[in-house]
């Protein structure tokens, strides 16, 4: 599992402890199978787990590509996807754990919103390991058919974020540049209306409409932007600076919870493009 300079094992522990229990696991025990589809609602839920004593090793295709450590976090993106799982986690070692199905994790972000900035530099970093490896790729396999992302209704999150931001919404003629990879990050953008392309390396990598939301990775880090986005359309935009976002995390499980299921199928559909 990738660190980032925002995850705290203190805030994770914190977190997990609010909403679950520590429990033991023996050696050789299995978490979840690669592949392993997302349950029915009421009968296994899927789950995410902090790592409080021993070691898990993450396996893929018959072959260890990680090992979680103490005061890690795995089992994540599938938790809040319900996407398959991309790898079977198996105790390397006796370990105790704290496991949270989904109702026990909405019921911590009531509790400790905060954790979702933690949870969402874990993705970052994820995130950034995955691009890193798509800019060493001659070409992208970009799909001018794809589906349009959509993470929000415009309007509440336009009601959400009222009051807590200065800013007004901005607009874009077709074909303009929005923000440019590299470029230093002080907002996060919502499509209200229009279509904007996210694009790494001069490919097209995510098409975003109403409701989606593009910037917010450079501005959880204060880093620079991982990725270009243009206007494919007119567009009307609606500008979050830090400030507003880090209010709406805390008091917002709702956008909390929206924002961390965007990352982790932004993370799906760029780790889709490798070769």
């Amino acid at each position: 599992m990738s660190k980032t300079s925002l995850y705290s094992p203190a805030v994770a522990l914190e977190f997990f402890r609010a909403a679950g229990k520590p429990e033991k696991v023996v050696a050789g025990s299995r978490f979840f199978a690669e592949n392993e589809k997302a349950r029915p609602l009421f009968f296994m839920r899927d789950k995410m787990y902090l790592l409080l004593e021993g070691e898990v090793d993450l396996v893929a295709r018959r072959k260890v590509i990680g090992t979680v450590l103490k005061g890690q976090v795995f089992g994540e993106m599938a938790s809040i996807t319900h996407a398959p799982r991309s790898a079977s986690a198996v105790a390397k070692t006796a370990c105790r754990v704290i496991a949270l199905d989904d109702k026990q994790f909405r019921s911590g972000l009531e509790k400790k919103p905060a954790f979702a900035l933690t949870l969402m530099s874990i993705m970052i970093g994820r995130l950034r390991e995955t691009i890193a490896r798509l800019a060493e790729q001659t070409t992208l396999r970009g799909d001018a058919a794809m589906k349009e992302a959509t993470v929000f209704d415009p309007r509440r999150l336009a009601e959400m974020a009222e009051g807590l931001s200065s800013d007004v919404p901005v607009y874009f003629d077709r074909g303009k540049s929005i923000v440019q990879e590299g470029q230093p990050g002080l907002r996060m953008y919502a499509v209200q209306e229009g279509r904007v392309a996210v694009s790494i390396a001069g490919g097209v990598v995510e098409r975003l409409g109403p409701g989606g939301v593009f910037g917010e990775l450079a501005l959880i880090e204060q880093a620079p932007r991982m990725a270009s986005v243009t206007a494919e359309t007119d567009c009307q935009l609606l500008p979050i600076n830090r400030v507003a976002f880090e209010l709406l995390v805390k008091t917002s499980p709702d956008f909390a919870e929206s924002l961390l299921g965007a990352l982790a199928e932004r993370l799906r559909l760029l780790t889709a493009h490798l070769k």
